[in-house]
Formats: structure tokens, sequence, C-alpha cells
């Protein structure tokens, strides 16, 4: 048995002083007071740090100007997979932006092959589009923007199954049988780069779509005479929402509201590119963000600088902003029962932080997929 010991433990709850995780073949048995440790236990030791469970990142498109849907194979996954673990991310989601079923398919392929190599932390794939309004397609590319036929979904679900995690498309560009059916094979479905409008977002929550990306980007906004599908999220009782907490894509007001309206419901994505300067999408670094052709096409984030900037800019307080890329994400890709926590039963996965919220490590000894 080992015990992992540290000042602080934040177990996805509260906060615990002076506690270790004991662990045995890499699971959690006990968390318990240092003081209460039976000596035959191997100690490690972090002293003044906080060790917090890892993190997940629903909505990334790749790292070392490898775009995942430019670089459809094993290693730009592996290379996502290293940046990813470096930023505290043990679980991650690929994420592929309007594209041909060709490149939908090839990434597909990808994902299958990297875990029949034995790879671990990629969940599968996140489908952003083409199923999106043409109004608020932002960057993607209007030529593969379609509003689908069943058949035209089932090819795509019934390739990809068990491989597709997530899509985002646009409630009112979709039939009900369409939304029906991805809802049916346990897609988890949200709603974004949409102009739905109210009632038409409402309905959706209502109705199988559990999640809206990237809160107030690409979305028909609130106004007091049309509240939109922001007003709509506020205004609904389960519909969760990801937030792109780098200062670009939301201002961090914007991003203090929609948290004490939503509370639990609001997670933290990166929607981080990388350069690139081949295929669909060429995203060109502009400081701390993206552009293609002069237009906002996502950021520069890592998880552990998202959360930072929730704390420092946001007025997130930190135990907020640590469930908001843990235990909430967690909650969304319904892997809440083995990740978003430190907790007996739990695979061994934390990072260790120091009181700035740097990573000083991150140990990653038990990732399930």
């Amino acid at each position: 048995m080992i015990a992992y010991c540290a000042d602080y433990i934040f177990t996805g709850e509260s906060i615990l002083p002076h506690h270790a995780i004991v662990t045995h073949n890499d699971i959690v048995v006990d968390i318990t007071a240092q003081v209460s440790l039976d000596n035959s236990i191997q100690r490690i030791q972090y002293g003044k740090h906080m060790l917090v469970p890892a993190f997940i990142d629903a909505q990334i498109y790749g790292s070392g100007n490898l775009l995942f849907s430019e670089f459809k194979n094993v290693e730009s996954l592996i290379q996502l997979q290293a940046d990813c673990e470096k930023s505290g991310v043990a679980y991650f989601l690929p994420t592929v932006a309007t594209n041909t079923q060709e490149v939908m398919f090839a990434c597909i392929d990808a994902v299958k092959e990297y875990w029949k190599l034995g790879k671990k932390g990629c969940l599968g794939v996140h489908f952003e589009g083409p199923w999106i309004s043409v109004e608020k397609r932002g960057v993607h590319k209007e030529n593969c923007i379609y509003a689908p036929t069943l058949q035209q979904v089932k090819d795509i679900i019934e390739y990809g199954k068990g491989v597709i995690k997530m899509i985002t498309l646009a409630p009112e560009v979709c039939s009900n049988e369409v939304v029906e059916y991805i809802h049916s094979q346990d897609i988890i479905i949200a709603a974004g780069h949409s102009n739905a409008n109210y009632t038409q977002a409402t309905t959706a929550f209502n109705n199988g779509v559990n999640v809206v990306t990237h809160l107030y980007n690409a979305m028909s906004s609130f106004h007091h005479r049309e509240p939109g599908m922001v007003g709509a999220v506020f205004n609904h009782a389960h519909v969760m929402a990801s937030i792109i907490p780098d200062g670009y894509h939301v201002d961090y007001t914007a991003i203090q509201i929609a948290k004490k309206l939503l509370g639990n419901r609001l997670f933290t994505i990166t929607d981080a590119v990388t350069a690139t300067t081949s295929g669909a999408y060429k995203h060109v670094l502009n400081n701390d963000f993206f552009e293609t052709n002069g237009t906002l096409s996502g950021s520069a984030l890592t998880m552990i600088k998202a959360t930072q900037n929730l704390v420092a800019y946001a007025g997130i307080d930190i135990v907020e902003a640590l469930k908001m890329a843990s235990l909430y994400p967690a909650n969304v890709l319904k892997i809440d029962h083995q990740s978003g926590k430190i907790k007996k039963g739990y695979p061994v996965n934390f990072i260790v932080l120091d009181s700035q919220l740097n990573i000083q490590q991150t140990v990653f000894k038990n990732l399930f997929m």
C-alpha cells in the first residue's frame, strides 16, 4: 500500500488538511488524516502542496502543430495526450470542427487504432458540426455544413459506434427524429453554433440535448425581446454549458454572471487549437489566441491556465474552479463514477499543485481508457 501525503487534499468535494490518499494496486482505498496512517504503509510526501483530481477536457483540437482533423493519425493523438498530461488533463476528447465525412471517418479510425495500441486518456471523439447553423458557423467551413437526413446520421454514427462520444449540433437544423436517434445511441448531444430562438433551444433541452458548447460563443445571444439560446441556458433547470476562460472568447464578467446563474452546470473547456498551415483550418497564433483569416478560431489555453484565470480574473473560488475542470466535465461525460474525485474505489489519478496553482507533478497511475 502507498499513501500520498500533502498539507491539503481536494477530494472533488472538499479540501482536507494534513491528509493522505491511501492506495492499493493504484486504486484509492482510503483518505485519512496523516496521523492515522499505519507505519507499515509506504509514504510519499508532497509537503505544502495540494493534491487535486485530474482534469478533463471535452473540447480540444490538437497540439504541437498537429491539428487532429488535419493529422488524422495515432501520432497526433499521442502528442495531444502528452501535452494534455503536462497541463493536468488525464482524459480528453479530440475534437473535429465541421468537415467532410471522409475526414470524420479517418478521425474515427485513428481513435480506434490508438485504443488498439493500448494508449490511454482519449475518451472518444467530439464532432463539432457539420449539422450546425450557417449563420452561426464562425470559421466553420460553409461548404461542409448541411441539415442531415436520418440515414446520413446513421451512416456516420454506425461507422463510429463506440468512438463518437459527443456531437455539437444546431437543434433548429436537425429534425426531432435525428436528435432522438443520436440520443438513443448514448451519444452526448450539445447545442452549439446555433441560431435557435429561446423556445427552440428550451424544447431541445427538454428532449435530449443536455449540454451547450462554449456558452455565449456562436449562438443566439440574450436580448430582452428574444432571450435566445443564452437566455434558454440561464433559465433551464438541467442543461450544462461549457465555457472558454481565456479572456478573448468571453469577458470575465460574463463568466461571473454565468457562474452565479448556472452554478454546477458550468464547466471548463480549453477549445484549444494549434498552429496549422495546411488543410481546411489554418490557425495562426495571435498573442494568446488563434485566428483564421483574421477571425477568432480557437484558444491557446491549457486547462491549468483556464483554472488559474477563473480564480484570478472571474472571481471564482478555487474549489469551484477545480470542480469546473474535473468533477463537472466528468458529470457531463458520464464518467463521474471513476473520475472527477479522489474517492475510495476510484483510480489513482491526481495533480500536485503549489500555492499559486502551478502544476508540480501529475500522478496518473490508472487511466481507464
